[in-house]
């Protein structure tokens, strides 16, 4: 099956490539565009469409558009003994961890949960310091571009960094999987918790939105008075905004939020991504 599916997939892409070829593109919207008429023949699929408009997007974005904030961090102390350490990997289900001195700003390096079980495993366990065991930290600025920081997880092989603000003050985490899913769609495992909930924290005043979330528990969440007269959950009053079905990457600015279009089908909206807005000062007037 597996191989029957890449052999259609590789079809599809070859099709499309070919129709670009014939119809050159004056630029990337243009670009998009063809993709999606593209689609709209069949001459590629859904799930290709959506991986090549998230990889053309990539460019656009920046760290800080998927990092996880410094306060949703699962990080572990220097001075942590090793029971210390394996009930927090038991309980993140996560493979490294940050590892931190005084406070998250001192960042020491990486402790990776198989480093540790190393320790475990050995015959002799001596004295337990976890510096000879942690990798070094790599540190990049929040700024950093999401194409970029792709090809510097693989060149470099690592699979985690540390986001760094301004004022090189740690901002909050970046992986190679938070970068991988701006192409291939969210990647869920068995350590994914709370699968349910409607609304999820993302980064800096960004938030993960299913389209059935009701406007009243959104309302609730975000403080925000939306009417649910006509409407019962967010991704219908997000589809009457845009007028037609919107396409994974459309943009839509709406009660003080930006709205991105992260899946989609012909028919309806399934999941979004909301950038509240900050509210801007009043400036004086002479």
């Amino acid at each position: 099956m597996i191989k029957i599916r890449s052999a259609r997939l590789l079809r599809s892409w070859c099709d499309s490539l070919a129709f670009l070829l014939h119809t050159k593109p004056k630029d990337r919207s243009a670009l998009i565009d063809i993709l999606r008429e593209a689609e709209t023949r069949n001459l590629l699929d859904q799930d290709a469409l959506a991986m090549m408009e998230g990889a053309l997007q990539m460019s656009d974005m920046h760290v800080r558009d998927i990092m996880v904030p410094r306060v949703q961090m699962i990080v572990v102390n220097n001075n942590s003994d090793p029971g210390e350490l394996l009930t927090t990997i038991v309980a993140s289900g996560h493979s490294r961890f940050p590892v931190i001195g005084n406070d998250i700003d001192d960042m020491l390096g990486i402790l990776m949960a198989k480093d540790l079980l190393y320790y475990f495993a050995g015959k002799e366990q001596g004295k337990f310091n976890i510096r000879d065991i942690m990798r070094p930290a790599v540190f990049v600025p929040e700024s950093k571009r999401l194409n970029v920081m792709l090809r510097e997880f693989r060149s470099s092989r690592h699979h985690m960094a540390v986001v760094v603000d301004e004022y090189s003050r740690v901002a909050g985490l970046v992986t190679i999987e938070d970068v991988i899913e701006e192409i291939v769609g969210d990647i869920e495992d068995e350590y994914d918790v709370d699968k349910e909930a409607h609304i999820k924290p993302y980064g800096r005043n960004r938030f993960t939105v299913n389209a059935l979330t009701p406007i009243h528990e959104f309302n609730e969440y975000f403080a925000t008075a939306f009417s649910g007269e006509e409407f019962d959950t967010i991704g219908g009053l997000v589809l009457n905004a845009f007028g037609h079905v919107p396409k994974r990457g459309e943009l839509l600015e709406l009660g003080g939020f930006i709205v991105k279009i992260l899946r989609a089908d012909k028919r309806s909206i399934h999941l979004m991504r909301m950038i509240r807005l900050e509210p801007q000062k009043p400036t004086d007037v002479d």
